[in-house]
């Protein structure tokens, strides 16, 4: 390797011939397609880069050498900013000085790709700090936009649009003299340039200050706005998605100035969401998106609906492009070709959370609902069809029924069409509107349903999955329906689909059975043996992606079924492939985390029925955990030696083993006692990261009901983290450590008593707290009453402190065991403190209201407190208050305790 020369004098260094010839060899290299080259092309540059002028060659390259041909100097620079990214803050004084002013003399050069290359090169430079320590940057490229040269404006505007995307908020701040006040209405003057490219840097460059409303760019909004107008015919398709852009992101941060506009605004918008460019029509779209999220939407759009809604729903068809992407899908039979790996999404994890049973059975709010899609992965995640199905959905649940007589109309036209492509489209259009429109779509329902279903069986394989996602969502209407009116018929569709020849059709169908059975929940208990048969067959058939998702199906199916899944004859179809795929994987492999879940929820379900299967899954569970804790132990202590472990094998395991506490109850004992999951969970509890406590939390609940022997040694120094972990800016931490405490509530009894002061002021704070999510205010309020239930001496001063929020946010709840547990320790506070219930007595007559049947001890605590209440304050002032009672409050009184 020749060592290269460093010439003193900066103004004249000059590149020494030979060195100049290796660099120009490696970049050669460097373009081969052979991997061994490759390597050594790697370990060549690490050796070069020992030499401080190393980088002075690929800036001559980059910037001088215009002998070379350009994807050869465009590469130079590329290495060199690769370098700067890595070690900049090492490069001597001399040659940063050097890469900056070759960067800023040859701005223009004559090449876009050069002058792409050097924009991108500044802009690296400018992100490493240095727009503070390179003063004339900004200056400079703000006076070169004036050159009268095409390539120096073009280059220099390149330049700033990239510093603008990447340094925003330095660009906007006192640390540099706000420089946006001269930049931006530089920019603005550009907007009339002859260069469409000028033009649409220009507007690219102020679009990076709307989110942020920038001070500089707000003081000149109406010109903004103004100059946006002026360029509303614009020929050039990249100023016109730029025009668009702006007028989206405006709509969010200042839509106080469209609205004299809006009516314009909104024609031009239909104008351009019907743009031959789709990368315009796509910038438009989102326009419908982000209006339906303003309050104006309904007022505005009204007027509008008659030419939108056809509008988007024209835009929901396949391009022609998307089909010849997608020509495997159409419908050719692709189940026996393997996966590639880059076609599997990463899965996360999501941690236990520990949530009750409401009145009218509905799971927590704020569900997890699949947005619109319709799964066209092998296509760019977002493009025109999904943002207009988007907004569809988002514009149905505004405007709701009103959208039909719109809708219905073209909808008899897509559906029945004879081309499979605009069918396609009308069959995700009936989707799209499931959730804003169901109301009004119920009559028409028992006539589309049979049809949807006769679609499962298309011979278009992107006809038969979306077929799959619009009737999972309407499986909340087929399942209210009697079963052989339409589920029995989808079912046994969607469970041949399951087993389609195609593999898109086969993920759309699992995800679609999936939705059904979390709808269906126990009317599929006849139909079990049919499902185990063809989901263990799938078992044998699928390539790797979608064995992940059937996982969850049957994972999902476990949830919904419970313990009827208790059968030997299911137990036997069941376990032998899931255990087969478990002994299959190895420890380190991803796969687990779907394979884990399911067999919690397994487990779960099959309670007693798992037992021959626990002890492996048991043990292996506690080693991840240990593996896990090991290596982080490692990576602390040692970063460079040891690579930071992935969490999530350590979360999921956790989980399994809930699952495994849950199903198991008492049998779980043996297993406890034989492992040191306790000194594990201790750990694991201190977590840095809020999953792994929020499911270390989940598992020591569940442990305290299933073998609390085991747990009560360790209470002492347990309590103590669960106080400190009662924050609700982690709100599922929060929520799982609440439930924890109340169940050990129940196991402790008075031994509580020492603990009380650690965990009641946060509890009584999260209650009172604006904006707290129900699942916790709900936890929150059966702890509070467990702990008055074992300690009422304790806690019951601080009743007039929560007795208001505590009844409401209970009242909605099922009777349970939980709730019961509660409503006694509440009980016997009154006992203690009955003047701490009096302003509030109103608020506790509603939630005792609330129960159907409590127990007939529960409903003499109940007798007593309101005829004590009664008695005391005389029947003159009690008929008074009770005035005050809605009608039904008042009956269920009277009726259930005579007051």
């Amino acid at each position: 390797c020749v060592c290269v020369c460093v010439c003193v004098c900066r103004m004249e260094w000059q590149p020494d011939e030979q060195g100049l010839q290796q660099v120009l060899q490696l970049l050669k290299d460097s373009q081969s397609p052979d991997t061994a080259t490759q390597r050594a092309v790697q370990e060549k540059l690490e050796q070069l880069n020992q030499f401080p002028d190393f980088n002075n060659y690929l800036i001559f390259v980059l910037t001088s050498l215009k002998s070379e041909d350009e994807p050869t100097r465009s590469l130079s620079g590329l290495i060199l900013k690769n370098n700067v990214k890595a070690h900049y803050q090492n490069f001597p004084p001399l040659v940063a000085d050097f890469i900056k002013r070759e960067c800023l003399n040859n701005i223009g050069d004559p090449s876009p790709l050069i002058r792409a290359t050097i924009g991108i090169l500044i802009t690296t430079i400018a992100s490493k700090g240095e727009l503070q320590t390179w003063p004339e940057l900004l200056p400079q490229l703000c006076n070169l936009l004036n050159s009268e040269d095409y390539n120096t404006c073009e280059g220099s505007f390149g330049a700033l649009q990239k510093i603008c995307e990447d340094s925003s908020e330095l660009l906007d701040s006192d640390a540099l003299n706000r420089p946006l006040n001269i930049m931006i209405p530089k920019f603005l003057q550009f907007f009339k340039h002859c260069s469409p490219k000028i033009r649409s840097h220009a507007i690219a460059c102020v679009n990076q200050f709307i989110s942020s409303r920038a001070q500089a760019l707000m003081d000149h909004i109406d010109t903004f706005i103004e100059s946006l107008f002026a360029l509303a015919g614009d020929e050039d398709c990249e100023v016109r998605k730029n025009v668009c852009r702006a007028l989206v992101m405006l709509l969010e941060v200042r839509i106080d100035r469209l609205i004299p506009h809006m009516h314009s605004i909104i024609q031009y918008m239909l104008q351009r969401t019907q743009d031959p460019d789709e990368n315009v029509s796509l910038e438009a779209c989102e326009f419908w998106l982000t209006l339906a999220e303003q309050p104006v939407c309904k007022e505005a759009l009204s007027g509008h609906l008659v030419q939108l809604i056809p509008i988007l729903v024209n835009g929901m068809k396949y391009s022609e492009i998307d089909i010849i992407l997608l020509k495997g899908d159409v419908e050719e039979e692709d189940d026996t070709v393997p996966d590639s790996e880059q076609d599997i999404k990463p899965r996360f994890h999501k941690s236990r959370t520990v949530t009750l049973q409401h009145e009218g059975g509905e799971g927590e709010e704020g569900e997890d609902h699949d947005d619109d899609d319709d799964d066209d992965d092998t296509l760019s995640d977002w493009n025109l069809r999904k943002c207009s199905a988007a907004a569809l959905d988002v514009l149905a649940n505004v405007f709701r029924d009103e959208l039909l007589p719109h809708l219905l109309p073209l909808l008899k036209g897509l559906l029945f069409h004879p081309d499979w492509v605009v069918k396609e489209s009308g069959i995700l259009v009936l989707g799209a509107i499931a959730e804003g429109c169901m109301q009004g779509m119920v009559p028409y329902l028992p006539e589309l349903m049979p049809h949807l279903i006769q679609c499962l069986c298309d011979k278009k394989a992107l006809v038969r999955s979306i077929a799959c996602w619009t009737l999972s969502r309407y499986a909340h209407w087929v399942v209210s329906q009697p079963p052989d009116s339409h589920l029995k018929p989808l079912m046994t569709e969607l469970l041949k689909r399951i087993l389609d020849g195609n593999k898109r059709v086969q993920e759309a169908a699992c995800s679609a059975f999936a939705t059904l059975e979390e709808e269906a929940c126990t009317e599929l208990v006849p139909y079990l043996s049919f499902i185990l048969d063809t989901l263990v067959f799938a078992f044998g058939k699928y390539q790797h992606k979608n064995l992940l998702i059937l996982y969850d199906a049957i994972g999902t199916l476990a949830d919904s079924v419970g313990h009827h899944l208790n059968q030997p004859e299911y137990i036997e179809k069941l376990m032998p492939p899931l255990i087969a795929k478990w002994n299959e994987l190895k420890d380190e492999d991803k796969d687990l985390f779907p394979l884990l879940e399911c067999l919690s929820s397994v487990a779960t379900a099959l309670q007693s029925g798992f037992l021959p299967y626990c002890e492996p899954v048991y043990q292996r569970c506690v080693t991840l955990v240990q593996k896990t804790l090991a290596q982080a132990m490692m990576y602390s202590q040692q970063p460079d030696q040891y690579e930071a472990p992935d969490k999530d094998f350590m979360i999921v395991a956790l989980d399994l083993l809930s699952g495994l506490a849950e199903g198991l109850g008492g049998h779980v004992d043996q297993l406890v006692s034989r492992s040191n999951i306790m000194t594990l969970l201790f750990q694991c509890m201190q977590d840095t990261m809020p999953e792994v406590r929020q499911s270390s939390f989940a598992l020591l609940g569940d442990l305290t009901k299933a073998c609390f022997p085991h747990v009560k040694p360790c209470i002492a120094e347990f309590m103590p983290i669960l106080g400190t972990n009662l924050n609700p800016e982690f709100i599922s931490v929060c929520n799982n450590a609440t439930w924890a405490i109340g169940e050990i509530c129940m196991q402790m009894g008075v031994e509580m008593q020492p603990y009380v002061s650690l965990v009641l002021n946060q509890l009584v704070e999260i209650i009172n707290r604006p904006n707290t999510p129900k699942t916790l205010l709900e936890n929150t309020a059966i702890t509070i009453g467990r702990l008055g239930y074992v300690c009422p001496q304790e806690v019951a001063p601080m009743l007039q402190q929560f007795i208001r929020p505590w009844c409401t946010s209970l009242r909605n709840i099922r009777d349970n065991e939980e709730k019961d547990s509660a409503f006694r320790g509440i009980c016997m506070m009154i006992g203690v403190n009955p003047g701490g219930v009096v302003q509030d007595f109103i608020f506790f007559c509603d939630a005792v209201a609330s129960w159907v049947s409590p127990k007939d001890d529960l409903r003499d605590m109940f007798y007593k407190i309101l005829h004590g209440f009664k008695d005391q304050v005389g029947e003159e002032n009690w008929q008074q208050f009770s005035e005050q009672f809605p009608p039904q409050l008042k009956e269920r009184l009277s009726a259930c305790y005579g007051v």
